[in-house]
Order: structure tokens, then sequence, then C-alpha cells
């Protein structure tokens, strides 16, 4: 299917030249003027009037998408042929992926270990990195976060204690292709099984590009419709995938159309890494079909403060100003954003885009993860190195997606001392003690042992 045309995508004009101003003297050389009839008068010859001259205009061509001068160097030095215009169309960035090798080796100066783990590779979770992201990986440094998520390493192929294929147990709760039904009033919508980057982490590492690139069927789709029509109790489904923004503007449409046709499903979100990863999909013609259909949630997997970027600004500024709430899903990941200062400094980079942190997720143990996974506790310690530290509305929810099934469930570090009496003794986020009356609780709990720190 064809994208709808937009006519603020265009290439800018060439430069246009300014006309040399000319009387009619200069075009007409063989003309003299008329002789003077008074000392106050002079007559001009008759001929045609030009007409008056118009006053310049400043004609700034203004794209649809900035460009970073990051990225413009990569298309300049690995591109070179490709126009701006080209560049910041997402279908073109799809296209030009790095699916290979021999992609990748033009541009990373890769490691042993990256080479033979993409010469290993077979099957599902193949990799495939935007030319736009691309340009935000060191290039040198093999440790980089960003690139350690994007590109392979033999830390795949290692299968520890615990880890599964299906970790969270969505294939025992869909009851169609593509639909996960696990909570009583919601559904996770999975319609495609592409993504523009393969996260090395995935969740769903079995499916996506288990059976090539392309989306469901469309019989598949309407089974998947028809089961959420026929369940009024579902009032909030998650689109997601792969990446649902892979999919073409008019499906992404009669998707939406559809479901928001059904009087008992209240709530639509979409599940998405394109804005971080491939910022030039959220183009005006998107936006205003995401403005017709009720502007529904969107929650953006973001990684690391590397990935806020001019265009990521923009993508997010265009969602946001359509009304699309926008809130994030950060992966806690061993090396990549395992510490404070770099998560202060990607929930602060968030908020000024007007993106919400919202969730904080422990890796989920898929089979090959272990070299990304960090303990529990580093995830407490970086809630409380946020909580009270920042404002509040920098601080996501940690929680830990249960194996088997059990859903998210949410995980604070310890603030509550004990009690002492009527009182309960609370922890600050500075480590001081105050107390806070409880008598209620206390008769409640009448067994409860007194604070010792009290």
């Amino acid at each position: 299917m064809r994208d709808l045309a937009l006519s603020d995508d265009v290439e800018p004009p060439g430069s246009s030249l300014e006309a040399a101003s000319a009387t009619a003297y200069d075009l007409f050389p063989g003309i003299a003027p008329a002789p003077l009839r008074s000392p106050h008068r002079l007559t001009q010859p008759s001929l045609p009037r030009d007409p008056a001259p118009k006053k310049k205009k400043n004609h700034h061509y203004v794209p649809s998408f900035v460009i970073s001068e990051r990225s413009d160097s990569y298309r300049r030095r690995f591109h070179p042929e490709t126009s701006i215009r080209e560049w910041n169309d997402w279908r073109w960035q799809q296209r030009h992926r790095l699916r290979s090798l021999d992609d990748l080796e033009r541009v990373l100066t890769l490691t042993d270990d990256e080479r033979e783990a993409i010469a290993r590779h077979s099957g599902p979770l193949p990799f495939g990195i935007t030319p736009y992201y691309a340009s935000l990986l060191d290039p040198e440094n093999a440790n980089q976060g960003l690139r350690r998520t994007a590109v392979p390493t033999l830390g795949e192929f290692v299968r520890t204690a615990g880890e599964e294929l299906d970790p969270l147990g969505e294939d025992s709760t869909s009851p169609v292709p593509g639909l996960v039904h696990r909570y009583p009033d919601r559904v996770l919508f999975l319609v495609t099984g592409l993504c523009a980057v393969y996260c090395r982490y995935c969740t769903r590492a079995r499916l996506v590009g288990a059976t090539g690139e392309g989306s469901l069927k469309k019989h598949q789709i309407e089974d998947a419709l028809a089961y959420i029509a026929a369940t009024p109790s579902i009032r909030d489904v998650l689109i997601s995938g792969g990446d649902p923004l892979s999919l073409d503007d008019e499906r992404l449409d009669w998707i939406l159309g559809r479901l928001r046709a059904m009087p008992h499903v209240e709530f639509i979100r979409i599940g998405t890494k394109n804005p971080a990863v491939l910022p030039q999909r959220i183009t005006p013609a998107l936006v205003r079909i995401l403005k017709k259909h009720g502007s529904p949630w969107m929650s953006i997997h973001f990684t690391h403060p590397d990935e806020l970027t001019p265009e990521v600004a923009q993508a997010c500024a265009r969602l946001a100003d359509a009304g699309v709430p926008l809130g994030s899903q950060t992966v806690l990941l061993r090396g990549v954003n395992d510490d404070v200062p770099t998560m202060r400094r990607l929930v602060h980079g968030l908020l000024k885009i007007r993106v919400k942190p919202y969730y904080l997720y422990q890796c989920d143990p898929i089979a090959g993860s272990s070299h990304f996974r960090t303990p529990v506790a580093r995830g407490l310690e970086i809630i409380e190195g946020l909580r009270g530290h920042t404002t509040g509305y920098a601080v996501p929810t940690y929680v830990i997606d249960a194996p088997g099934g059990g859903g998210k469930i949410p995980l604070l570090p310890n603030y509550v001392v004990g009690r002492d009496g009527n009182d309960i003794v609370l922890r600050n986020y500075a480590g001081r003690h105050f107390r806070y009356p409880d008598p209620e609780g206390a008769r409640q709990d009448p067994t409860a042992n007194p604070c010792a720190s009290a």
C-alpha cells in the first residue's frame, strides 16, 4: 500500500535566480526619450509600460524534517549520492538498513566477537539498523551503549538457567494469531514482525523476523479484530509487534478505524521504537491519521540519552502537538544504562521533549540475554537515585514482567523502616528517618515489631 502524498514533504526548490531589473531603455536601446516639454515634466516614450517591479520575496525552504550535523555527516560520507529528501524518507531508511556483515563493516570497525556472532546467526531476530540510527553508533567502540543494543555479539548464543524463548508466556494466552489476551480488560495486538532496528534483547526474539518481515496477513488481522469485537470486556488495545509504525499509513489507518468503531474499546495504545530509531516515520500524514482516530496513546521504547537527537525531538514534538500522549518504556541493560547518571540524563531529556518516563523494565530472561541483565538491586538503586533527587515526573515505575505470564510487578526501595507504637517510621531520599502517626495501622497489626532504630 502507498502512503498518502504530502504537499509539505517536497524536495527543496532549486536556487532561484534573481531576475535583473531593466527599464524600457534597457530593453529597447534604440529608442530615445521624448524632448522635454517643461522644466518640471519628463514625458516617457509611448511604449507598453512594464509592470512595476515586485518586491523581492525570500523563499526559504523549510524542510519537513530537521537533520542533525552528525547524521548529515554520515549521509555525506556513506551515501553521497543520496539527497536530504531521500534521507528523510522513512521508506528509504527502511530499504537501506544495514542487513549484512559487509554493510556493517563498511561503517563500523567490527570486533572478532561481533563478526563471528553475525556469521553464526540464523532464524528469528535478524539484525537490521537504519542508516539514521547507524549514524549514532560509535564506529570504533564496541562497548558503546547503543552499539551493544543493535549489533549481535556471541553473548546471544549463551543460554543460562531460567531463560526461555517465551518468558512471559504470551503464546499460551493467544486466542488467535497475533493477539495476546492475558489481562481481563486488555489485549496485546501484534500486527507485524518487522522492526526498523532489532534490539538484541527483544522479548519477542522468537517472533520478529521469524517468517520474513511482513505484517500479519489481512485475514489474520480480521480474525484478531473479530475476536476483539466479540469480547466486550476488552476496553484497552495495545498495538505492538514488531513495530506497528512499520506498517504503511493506509493499513494503520484501517486498523485504527476498525478499533475505534467498537464501542467497548475505550483506550488504544501504540507501542513503538520508531520515533527513536526512525524519527522520519513521524510524517505530517501519519500525525493526521493519529489525530483523526483520537490521538491514541504512544509508548516509545527509549534506551539511552544518546538517542535524544534533534530529529527525535522534532518527531516527539509533532506527536505531542497533535495531542498524542507520550510515555517511555526503558529496559534496564548492563553496561548500557545501568547507572544513575545515565538514567538521570535520559529521563531529564525525555521530559524536555514531552515524553513521560513510564516504565523501567528489568530485562526479561529471554534465551541469550544474560550479558544484558543486571541484578534487581541495581534497578532499585537507580530508582532510589532518582526519587527525591529530581521531579517525580522523571521517575519511572520499575517493574518485573513476571515470567510465565504473571504480569507487571512494581518494585520500590524499602522506605518503611518499621513501627514504633502508633507511629510508622519512614526513611526519606536523604536517609533521614521520620515518624508518621498511624494508630489505626498499629491496631490492625498489634504484633508488629518495634522499630529498632526509633
